[in-house]
């Protein structure tokens, strides 16, 4: 198989840039992966071309303009017989070791969040007028105000969940942020494939983005790259975070998103004949979808007690979707690691088990596993690859307290509930620290605009000017027009 190349360099010489192979699969499935091993001086030249020639570029282009360049890319992503989606659709699986028709399914419906008019609700959410990103606008109270984007942004991307990188990509495009993106090795390929492709159909965006590889730990790669951005924004393990913030100069902003837990809740209300097999297959997809890779993906899922159907039962239904799911998307093959990690949890659950307290359902050759319990406990992670608990309750506010003990890592709630239960418990789960709440089957799939882990995903990034109106007030007897 021919060697793809993972990246995007603009303003470098590629006969000068060596290059390193990552390697994924074996045999027939085998896909070699050229990423760039730039020296740190090269790595400065790039941030600092891409500072002042991309960064030129797109702050000549309105937001409008901008996001029908994304849309146009998206539409080729989404398009089936494009030469970019066909290249994901081969290769992703392959790199990533998901099904195919999960990474198929679940491209389309992520895609789909970044057309046009969800990018225009995106601004919208973040900017009541979004001409700030363009020009000074009037403020209600008297005088101007303008949003400024990153002089340069700098993305350090997780490799856990296919496509990931564009999340956060396409905030820096929407204010204007030129903006140099480091891959994960577990999957380089997305983020150059979207940024090779953006400036196909915008060259006028061609400098504004740049896609890097290098090895976690590479000091001074690390400090080439960071010393040249006045904004990083990371994905990563909380250990990974923590060091790379001690790389940051203290006039560098930092935006980190970290380890996170997600939970869901059965209201009794959705616990009947009629119910329980949607509510069931929902729950079992967003356990299915990319592993539970994501930091939104269910570890646990309360359920609640005086219903038709019983905690327990509601327990057999998962584990029965868990099983027909795994007939269309098979589970990917584990690395030593994780199968290690999933044979620990299954013991541990045994364990737990010989004195009645937890009932594992599920064989140990099967690709899935339930651990029930009739009495609530603390919300811990499971070992992903399809592992979940099933914990009964009396009421769902029972759960509240063992949510809020998990404050600082808790953040997407699925609930199937009644629109009484729903909103009575919306603001318990906010106290809790729950940051977003959705139906059951949605976890994995958020709405464009959402506030990951609480916070803007564009104010965040942007620097306000205000023009007060003291200053035009000042500027008024000086004025070519004045008496």
């Amino acid at each position: 198989m021919r060697k793809i190349q993972a990246a995007h360099l603009p303003g470098l010489d590629l006969q000068a840039v060596p290059w390193q192979t990552l390697t994924f699969g074996a045999g027939v499935q085998r896909v070699d992966v050229s990423v760039p091993k730039l020296a740190p001086e090269q790595l400065q030249t790039l941030a600092r071309h891409v500072r002042t020639q991309g960064g030129a570029q797109i702050r000549a282009l309105s937001v409008s303009q901008i996001i029908a360049a994304i849309d146009r890319a998206i539409a080729r992503l989404l398009d089936a017989q494009d030469p970019y989606r066909r290249e994901l659709d081969r290769l992703l699986p392959l790199i990533t070791g998901f099904d195919a028709e999960m990474v198929r399914l679940g491209l389309n419906a992520y895609l789909k969040t970044f057309r046009a008019p969800q990018l225009q609700r995106f601004v919208a959410e973040d900017f009541a007028n979004p001409k700030l990103l363009d020009e000074f606008q009037p403020r209600a109270k008297g005088g101007m105000a303008r949003a400024f984007g990153p002089e340069l942004l700098v993305h350090v991307w997780a490799g856990n969940v296919p496509g990931l990188p564009l999340w956060s990509l396409v905030c820096g495009l929407l204010v204007k942020a030129p903006a140099v993106g480091k891959v994960a090795s577990a999957e380089p390929l997305f983020a150059a494939l979207f940024a090779r492709l953006l400036a196909e159909v915008e060259p006028r965006l061609a400098h504004a983005l740049a896609v890097v590889w290098f090895k976690g730990g590479d000091t001074a790669s690390e400090r080439a790259l960071y010393a040249e951005a006045d904004t990083v924004l990371a994905y990563g393990g909380n250990e990974t975070l923590a060091a790379l913030r001690q790389q940051l100069p203290v006039t560098t902003r930092f935006l980190p998103h970290g380890h996170k837990l997600s939970v869901g809740l059965v209201s009794a209300a959705a616990l009947d004949a009629q119910h329980l097999p949607a509510v069931a297959r929902a729950a079992a997809l967003d356990v299915v979808r990319y592993e539970q890779q994501g930091c939104y993906s269910p570890h646990t899922y309360y359920v609640a007690r005086g219903g038709r159907v019983s905690p327990r039962e509601f327990a057999q239904a998962l584990a029965g979707e868990l099983s027909a799911l795994q007939h269309k998307f098979a589970r990917r093959a584990l690395s030593l690691e994780e199968a290690a990690s999933v044979a620990g949890w299954r013991q541990g659950q045994e364990f737990k088990g010989q004195d009645g307290a937890v009932e594992l359902i599920g064989d140990a050759g099967a690709s899935w596993a339930v651990a029930y319990a009739e009495a609530a406990g603390p919300l811990l992670p499971c070992a992903l690859n399809r592992t979940v608990q099933v914990q009964a309750v009396a009421a769902l506010d029972e759960a509240l307290p063992l949510l809020a003990a998990q404050r600082d890592l808790l953040q997407t709630v699925g609930i199937a509930a009644s629109p009484e239960e729903l909103h009575a418990l919306a603001e318990g789960l906010g106290r809790a620290g729950a940051t977003r709440i959705c139906a059951l089957g949605q976890m994995t799939a958020p709405e464009a605009g959402w506030h990951h882990d609480g916070r803007f995903s564009l104010l965040d990034l942007v620097r306000m000017v205000e023009l007060e109106q003291s200053a035009e007030d000042a500027a008024e007897p000086y004025a070519r027009y004045r008496d």
